[in-house]
């Protein structure tokens, strides 16, 4: 399944395994979100259904991130092929009950193609222990690959071991792990973007590190930058 990124999908040799779950990770303002986006309007022009879970952006705020690349959002929303679920960290007891009871029920019924999970690092938050944070990290996990849907989770890096994630568990629950990092310019005066594809089970896949940026139409990954086939 196309991640929505072509140079990404050639760094895949042709995109996402179906079925998997992704983790997308990286430090704050590398675009994160962004690519979750981008991942679920990808389905659109497929006609593909996609849901899309927010613990951190309102429903208004993806919708202006969306318009910022004319990609059509809102008009997935207004046809019924997307549907934003927002769930609020400070209503902890709420959420974990939607997470651990409600969506994977949801999922069943509804069967999107594609679900992106902004971001499971807040899933700390909602948890009232260690335990109860793994659990709903599992059934989340679990619910999405049920119902047949590619799911992307973001995640948050850890600052001081910046290619693992900051809850040191969802890169084990997930099939594939895509990082997204800072890296200095020759010049060392300026930072620029790099994304490298960790693991992807069950299919190969390029192990460079590639520069991106985010422009008019999101995310696009210079594949030809890094020679694929030599490393």
């Amino acid at each position: 399944m196309s991640s929505g990124i072509a140079g990404l999908d050639e760094m895949l040799h042709g995109g996402f395994p179906a079925g998997h779950v992704v983790l997308v990770l990286g430090p704050p303002g590398v675009g994160k979100t962004c690519f979750g986006l981008q991942f679920l309007v990808g389905g659109l022009a497929r006609e593909e259904k996609g849901l899309y879970l927010s613990l951190e952006e309102d429903v208004n705020a993806l919708e202006l991130a969306a318009k910022q690349f004319s990609w059509p959002l809102e008009d997935g929303v207004r046809r019924g092929k997307v549907k934003i679920v927002k769930l609020d960290p400070r209503q902890a007891n709420t959420s974990m009950k939607r997470i651990m009871g409600e969506l994977p029920r949801e999922l069943e019924d509804w069967k999107p193609k594609r679900i992106v999970i902004d971001s499971v690092s807040l899933l700390s938050l909602l948890a009232e222990s260690d335990a109860q944070r793994r659990e709903a990290l599992f059934d989340l996990a679990t619910a999405c690959r049920k119902c047949g849907a590619t799911t992307v989770f973001t995640g948050e890096a850890d600052p001081n071991h910046p290619e693992t994630s900051r809850d040191g568990l969802s890169e084990y629950v997930a099939d594939g792990v895509v990082l997204l990092n800072y890296q200095d310019e020759a010049d060392r005066r300026r930072v620029g973007l790099v994304v490298r594809v960790v693991k992807m089970r069950r299919t190969s896949h390029a192990r460079t590190r590639q520069p991106y940026v985010i422009g008019s139409h999101g995310i696009e990954v210079d594949a030809k930058a890094v020679d694929l086939g030599r490393v």
